[in-house]
């Protein structure tokens, strides 16, 4: 298809979105295309205003004052209540707060102590984003298991008598895979193991359906797709049933039954409230919680059939634009299988997204020849999608050229 009839679909696609006007809310400039939100969600405009309050006001007037006043004490499970929607997650089972690694932490732990007795092993997805790995190798160490590395497609074959747990990425953060979530939970339910689910690349993306599906405890960040910020706190979820069984490796004085008794001994708080440690992050937490406006009104099936026409369409301007064999997708085809990024390998991909960043594409890099772009279609248009195809196709002919091929 010539590049003049794709992008006059790309017009007509930009036209017909549901979802384009979304764009308007963020912070972005038209000279560049954005396609790192599965790294780092761009700015929501409002985010700025919302924090000189806090900062000026709440913080620099009501101080002390703005825990109870503001809100303060109260945000990581209201902010919690905000995101619960977006991972199919009912009321009272999600929290905000800490890191992804110690949200981690805490649910790897916390499954095994709730396993069966007699289960020592922790099933870790093979293509896991290292940490997840490092941390379920030192929660096993801690607790006297051991960990068993397995492609999460062999997950339901690969648990035994022995499984405590498995923890599995929903979407690979390498080539953009979505895993089976249903399929993979049942599994592990059938033989009395537990489904700790890693949801940093799928939630805001894509539908999850933690209640649906029984999951018993997942964790995710919020600067991805759900445009929290740098740095901006992680969430845990603790499926309801096992709320009264979750015992934290972390207890601290925010998840105490009564956290200004100032007790020596612990007694956990009721309901998800156990996955909070210490005094939370207030000003990355509210900055996250302004961000999460830009949800309202909008529904992550709308999203999803957004996210899989941009990258459909990414994928048919590759074909049209790069010369046959020049780059070669790492991401699934197939819907059921495709989170909401397409990787690319590409031989010179170091040079290649060095190039694209210089002509306002922006993608990223997983060493060592993956290109990743990611599509938050409440952002991302299809005009964008069609110039980042044909960008990267004048980028590769520049190289070929250099190299006199």
């Amino acid at each position: 298809m010539s590049e003049t009839r794709l992008t006059e679909r790309a017009a007509k696609l930009d036209a017909a979105d549901g979802l384009a006007e979304r764009r308007e809310l963020f912070a972005l400039d038209d000279g560049t295309v954005y396609l790192d939100g599965n790294s780092l969600g761009a700015l929501p405009r409002h985010v700025r205003d919302r924090m000189a309050d806090v900062i000026g006001r709440q913080w620099g007037e009501l101080r002390i004052r703005s825990w109870d006043e503001s809100g303060w004490w109260t945000a990581p499970e209201r902010i919690g209540e905000r995101i619960a929607p977006l991972v199919g997650a009912a009321p009272g089972q999600v929290v905000v707060g800490d890191s992804t690694s110690v949200n981690v932490f805490k649910a790897v732990v916390a499954a095994v102590r709730m396993a069966p007795e007699g289960r020592d092993e922790i099933l870790v997805d093979a293509t896991t984003f290292p940490t997840d790995g490092y941390i379920a190798e030192s929660a096993a160490r801690l607790t006297g298991h051991r960990t068993v590395v397995v492609d999460p497609a062999d997950v339901p074959d690969a648990v035994g008598p022995r499984t405590a747990a498995a923890l599995v990425n929903h979407v690979d953060y390498r080539t953009g895979r979505l895993h089976d979530l249903p399929g993979i939970t049942a599994a592990l339910h059938q033989r009395g193991a537990l489904a700790v689910w890693d949801l940093c690349h799928s939630a805001g993306a894509l539908p999850v359906g933690l209640d649906e599906h029984g999951v018993d405890l997942a964790v995710g960040c919020t600067y991805k797709y759900l445009n929290g910020g740098p740095g901006s706190p992680a969430y845990l979820y603790v499926a309801e049933r096992h709320q009264d069984r979750f015992d934290s490796p972390l207890p601290g004085w925010n998840s105490h039954a009564d956290p200004f008794g100032m007790t020596r001994g612990y007694t956990p708080a009721e309901g998800a409230v156990r996955g909070r440690v210490g005094t939370p992050d207030i000003l990355s937490m509210l900055a996250l919680e302004a961000a999460l406006d830009v949800w309202d009104g909008v529904t992550v099936e709308a999203v999803r059939a957004k996210s899989l026409a941009l990258t459909d369409f990414f994928l048919e301007c590759v074909e049209a634009y790069v010369p046959r064999g020049r780059v070669t997708s790492l991401t699934p085809a197939a819907h059921a299988e495709r989170g909401s990024q397409v990787a690319l390998a590409c031989p010179d991909a170091p040079a290649v997204m060095e190039s694209l960043i210089a002509r306002g594409v922006v993608g990223d890099l997983r060493r060592p020849d993956v290109l990743r772009f990611g599509f938050t279609p409440l952002y991302v248009g299809f005009a964008d999608t069609e110039r980042a195809a044909r960008v990267l196709a004048e980028v590769l002919a520049a190289a070929n050229s250099a190299a006199g091929g």
